[in-house]
Formats: structure tokens, C-alpha cells, sequence
């Protein structure tokens, strides 16, 4: 038997005898709620910190420190302090399943989580929506979108969403003909679907869709495939190392073309490495990047990113991660579990779910409230309230997913700078 038929029989035998383990685990926990005695209550950060989406891990660090230290600061929820405690998941469902497992069996305070990412949702959010554990996924997956989980919530745009602005954009800027070149990871290949079906629908041809094998020394013989069809743009998402050895070898080979991509271009572990690879004036004259609409600007952003700059024991150079829409939502969802939390008068997990909903949409006669101390201060005098965060209005229907308009950017000088707009209602056009 070759070495890698071995390797792929290690990793099925790893995930089978982790999710065989769910039962015995949760038959310890019974899906119990967060202990009501004092404690401090744990916020899983429930994502990739090592593998190849391991930059996924500190941009969530960088939002849960933030929140904690605001609402610590603010005397904490109910007598409890917070902490954000990190979890790895590697990426991958073999190494994210008993991760959850241990996770759940060895943490009596833990009160919800950041994550999973797309990598280990599909495998990991049974187990947690069974241990009752409220969840702010970053799982794009259009699975989500219509799911019947009662503890899954979504600020993050899916993926499907993704695909229609990336198409948007690029028949914007007048092109037509396109290469999709995506990692082979479960996280990248979810946006092509709806790329490809929203780019035909605008009148686009994709000359070549390529799954590309991450991590490579050299992509020599994909990117001759692709200059043959005659791309005018590259649609991408791809891990910093690969991006870097693909665009650097295409800079060479012929010199590059347009390249269009996911937010993920737009993160400091992504562009430190591309820039590395083809220049800084490369960067900002052929790579655009496509994210959620994240104002850096008002009051509820104020209020986080004066926390971030704070938290520079905590999260590195935070200031990268100022104008970050994941970073922002992140922060978001440990606010409005906190939020929720004073809300139902409980920290129990199963209680205090049931009122993330209401401390986050509009309603007449509400107070609307920028941040945790505001929050506290209005629920204490028994006003209801729509917490607005530093990511904009939270508008969670009716399968709990929440998203909005998009925006592309460029890196000049070091800087991400915002070039356009793809709107809330273009995309609900495309969708029809």
C-alpha cells in the first residue's frame, strides 16, 4: 500500500473513532449549560491556528480580546469575568471533531464560541448544537444557509454571497472573460458554485477552473494551462504560501493579470506574503480584494477598535486588524453573547440563546446601543435594545444568518484602501 493511500486511511480511521467518541462525551457533559456558581466563562475560539488556514486563528483572537476586555472591564455578566481561550481545529475535520469533543468535556464554564470555519463546520456543528453551545460561525457554506440548528448563528456573509460579489465586481470593471483558480480546501472550493453560476448568468465565460493543490514548490504546469485560455481575470482564494509561489512563478513566466479575490486577499498574513513575492507596486496595481462592508468609522467601531489597540499583549500589531470584517464580527458575537446573556438573566447556554435575537433586531420603541456598557446600562433600567456593532446592524432571519453589501479594496502603501461597492440589493438581484 503506497504512503499516501496510507496516510488517507490514518486520517478516515482518526475521524471515525472521533466522531464514535461524540456520544460517550456528551453522555459526560450532558449538553449542560454553563455552571451557575462564579467562575470565569470561557469564549472558544474554535478555529485553524496551525495547517494552511492557520491565519484564521489570530484574526479571531483579534476580536475576541477586544470584547473580553470591555466587558470585564464593564464588571463582567452576572458576576462573571470573561476569557477568550484558543482551540485548534488544523482545518480539518479529523483533528477539529475531537478538538470539539475535548473542548466541550473539559470546559464547565464554557459559555459559547467563535467558529467553526468552513474547514470543520459541516463535522463539528452537530456536536456542538447537540452540547447545546451557542456558535458564531465564519463558515460560509450555503449548507447553513436554510439549516434548522438552534445555537448556529452567522454575521459573516456566506459563501454563495461571496461568489455573487466577486462576479458583480468583475463584470463592473468591464471583463469577460475569467480563471477561477481556487484552493482544493473545503473553506475555498464553497465560494465557486455561485461564482460560476452568477458569472455565467452576467454574461461571463470562465475559460479554465482549476482546484489548486495547496502548498506546492511550484505551479508551473497550472498556470501554462491557464495562460492558454486567455484569462482577462483571476478570480481566486487561496492560503498566503500558495498565493505567493503561484503569482511570483506567473509574474515570471509571463507577467501578471488582474487577480480579483476573496477577503481573504485583503488579510495582513495574505499581503505581507504576496507583496514579498511580486512587489508592493505589483500588489496594488493587479490584486483587488473583495469583502463584507466593514465601516471603520462610528461609534460602535470607535468603541472596538480603541479595545484592539489596547490589546497588544493579547493580539500582535493589532492595528492590522482595525479595518478587518472578520476581526469586527468576531468582537460582535462575543458582545451580543454578553448582551444576551444580562438579557435572559442567565448564563445558562440553552436560556440565554433564546434572547440573542432580541438584543439584536430592530423594534419600535428600542434603544439602539453601540456597545457592552451601553448594553448593560439600558437592559439594568429595563429598556429593550438593538445592539448595533462594530461590523454595522446585526438583521438575523429566520435560519440565523445575517449578511450585507460588500467592498472592494486595494493595498496602497501598506494601507487597504476602498475602490467600490457591490450593494445588499445588486446581489439580491442576482440571486432571483
Amino acid at each position: 500500500m503506497s504512503e499516501q493511500m496510507l496516510s488517507k486511511l490514518r486520517k478516515s480511521t482518526r475521524l471515525a473513532l472521533a466522531c464514535g467518541l461524540t456520544a460517550g462525551v456528551l453522555a459526560m457533559t450532558g449538553g449542560a449549560p454553563v455552571s451557575a456558581a462564579p467562575s470565569t466563562i470561557v469564549i472558544g475560539n474554535f478555529n485553524p491556528f496551525s495547517g494552511a488556514d492557520a491565519s484564521f486563528g489570530p484574526e479571531m483572537v483579534a476580536g475576541c480580546q477586544p470584547a473580553i476586555r470591555l466587558i470585564n472591564a464593564g464588571g463582567g455578566v452576572l458576576g462573571h469575568q470573561f476569557s477568550c481561550v484558543e482551540f485548534d481545529t488544523r482545518g480539518d475535520p479529523a483533528d477539529a471533531v475531537p478538538a470539539a469533543n475535548k473542548m466541550i468535556a473539559t470546559n464547565s464554564s464554557l459559555g459559547g464560541i467563535l467558529g467553526p470555519s468552513a474547514d470543520e463546520a459541516l463535522a463539528t456543528v452537530p456536536i456542538l448544537e447537540q452540547a447545546k453551545v451557542p456558535m458564531f460561525a465564519d463558515t460560509g457554506q450555503a449548507f447553513f444557509d436554510k439549516s434548522s440548528y438552534h445555537y448556529f448563528w452567522r454575521i459573516t456573509p456566506a459563501d454563495d454571497v461571496k461568489g455573487y460579489a466577486l462576479a458583480l465586481w468583475a463584470k463592473k470593471a468591464g471583463f469577460t472573460r475569467a480563471a477561477a483558480i481556487f484552493g482544493n480546501d473545503a473553506g475555498s472550493q464553497s465560494d465557486v458554485p455561485t461564482l460560476l453560476k452568477a458569472w455565467k448568468k452576467l454574461g461571463g465565460k470562465m475559460v479554465d477552473n482549476v482546484k489548486l493543490a495547496l502548498d506546492q514548490s511550484s505551479y508551473r504546469t497550472e498556470i501554462e494551462q491557464m495562460l492558454a485560455s486567455k484569462p482577462q481575470v483571476i478570480f481566486t482564494e487561496i492560503d498566503p504560501q500558495t498565493a505567493g509561489t503561484f503569482l511570483s512563478e506567473l509574474q515570471q513566466l509571463h507577467g501578471l493579470i488582474p487577480v480579483l479575490g476573496t477577503e481573504i486577499t485583503l488579510q495582513a498574513p495574505w499581503l505581507k506574503a504576496v507583496t514579498g513575492a511580486i512587489g508592493k507596486q505589483a500588489m496594488t496595481k493587479y490584486i483587488t480584494g473583495m469583502q463584507p462592508y466593514a465601516p471603520t468609522a462610528g461609534a460602535s467601531w470607535t468603541t472596538f477598535n480603541t479595545a484592539l489597540l489596547a490589546s497588544k499583549s493579547q493580539v500582535p500589531q493589532p492595528s492590522q486588524w482595525s479595518s478587518d470584517p472578520y476581526t469586527m464580527t468576531y468582537y460582535d458575537g462575543v458582545v451580543t453573547m454578553a448582551l444576551a446573556m444580562l438579557s435572559a438573566h442567565s448564563i445558562d447556554r440553552g436560556k440565554y440563546n433564546k434572547s440573542i435575537m432580541a438584543v439584536t433586531e430592530p423594534g419600535a420603541g428600542k434603544t439602539i446601543v453601540h456597545s457592552f456598557a451601553q448594553g448593560k446600562a439600558a437592559l439594568a433600567k429595563g429598556e429593550k435594545i438593538q445592539f448595533v456593532g462594530a461590523g454595522g446592524s446585526i438583521a438575523f432571519d429566520k435560519w440565523h444568518n445575517s449578511s450585507g453589501a460588500f467592498e472592494a479594496a486595494v493595498q496602497v502603501k501598506g494601507n487597504v484602501k476602498i475602490v467600490g461597492e457591490v450593494t445588499a440589493n445588486q446581489i439580491a438581484a442576482l440571486t432571483k
